[in-house]
């Protein structure tokens, strides 16, 4: 299982976050990565944690204003990507863009979406996985498998038809080990969670409880 932790735009440390999911991977030997935002990506990167960004842009260099260039989170030290996350939604066409961009410096792709219809559409454009994330459960602590685990099963097999190298993620509510071992038995190969971890009084701990029936 991958576990990718968003760290969004909360208030917390992301060098603490970094740090603790550097080692919980390391003892652990689960794959925990961490998307924080764009101006801390080369310290955390620094930790030795696998560092994701929280978005591209879908553009080259020019003039773009306020972009996030996929070679510039390259260079600080990203090997991957998240796109169209529901706070950030993008249209299919600049979905399309931004996996261009990441595929030009070899950033690794997770493309989310709503619903299994969603993800079949995004599965189309050839990220290396899709998420499916129902908005209504993000935060909430009630995860989508324990909510309504026929989204996380047919997101699978709305991937699986269109392109069966496409791994599947779930997220929106994700907190706990049980979360991740549901999610695993629904047929999803990682999880994507943020305030179960970044709003954590101890975030090692919080880590270390997650991965650890996978142990």
């Amino acid at each position: 299982m991958f576990v990718l932790v968003n760290l969004k735009a909360y208030p917390c440390d992301p060098i603490e976050v970094a740090t603790a999911a550097a080692d919980v991977a390391d003892d652990s030997g689960v794959r925990v990565a961490v998307a924080p935002q764009a101006a801390n990506i080369e310290s955390v990167a620094e930790t030795g944690v696998e560092t994701w960004a929280q978005h591209v842009s879908p553009n080259e260099h020019g003039s773009h204003t306020g972009s996030t260039l996929a070679e510039a989170v390259a260079d600080a030290g990203a090997v991957g990507t998240m796109l169209n996350h529901s706070e950030n939604r993008l249209k299919l066409a600049d979905i399309d863009a931004s996996l261009d961009a990441a595929d030009r410096v070899d950033l690794e792709t997770i493309v989310c979406a709503n619903n299994p219809e969603q993800i079949g559409a995004a599965a189309a454009l050839g990220p290396d996985a899709v998420a499916v994330e129902p908005p209504e459960l993000i935060g909430t602590g009630t995860p989508v498998s324990k909510a309504d685990p026929d989204i996380v099963t047919g997101a699978v097999d709305a991937a699986a038809r269109v392109d069966g190298d496409v791994d599947v993620l779930c997220g929106a509510g994700i907190s706990t080990g049980e979360d991740l071992v549901s999610a695993s038995d629904l047929g999803a190969t990682g999880v994507l969670l943020a305030s179960g971890v970044a709003k954590a009084d101890d975030p090692r701990a919080a880590l270390e409880d997650l991965v650890e029936p996978l142990n």
